[in-house]
């Protein structure tokens, strides 16, 4: 671990308190650590946008609008292998949210949470990706010891 020292002005460093006060952190270091592997994590976004992620897409809707539902229904089955799990939760009589849990090829993920969100009668979606290595590994975690084979998904930042 590396000691590093900065300097800010007072306009800043008021205002860098008050943002660590708000989210909670005990300490400066861990919430310049969080900033830092944000900035990363978007700038590696930025210049290698075809690599693998995990994502989390949110998104209310009106599920009276017209087929919207089936249209929703049908795109996630259309893209049944980027959709790990779902959460549907009943806001009120006519809005749902639902949060989707993706993972795959970066341009995958975006194209279908773009085409989720452009849906008529979706409203507040908010698509958030961390970039991932893939790679699938052998080994064994069951009680025989037997190597198996499945995919670990390593977070870059």
């Amino acid at each position: 671990m590396q000691r590093v020292t900065i300097t800010l002005d007072d306009d800043l460093n008021a205002a860098f308190e008050r943002f660590r006060a708000e989210h909670g952190y005990a300490n400066r270091s861990e919430a310049v650590r969080d900033l830092i592997r944000e900035r990363l994590q978007t700038e590696h976004l930025r210049r290698a946008p075809a690599g693998h992620c995990v994502a989390t897409l949110s998104y209310v809707y009106n599920h009276h609008e017209r087929a919207l539902a089936s249209r929703l229904t049908e795109a996630h089955h259309h893209h049944h292998d980027l959709a790990v799990s779902t959460l549907h939760v009943h806001l009120d009589h006519d809005h749902c949210l639902e949060t989707v849990v993706l993972r795959g090829a970066t341009d995958r993920v975006r194209a279908f949470a773009d085409a989720v969100i452009a849906q008529p009668g979706v409203r507040h979606g908010r698509l958030s990706v961390l970039p991932v290595r893939a790679a699938e590994q052998a080994h064994g975690h069951g009680d025989d010891g037997a190597a198996e084979r499945h995919l670990h998904l390593e977070p870059l930042t």
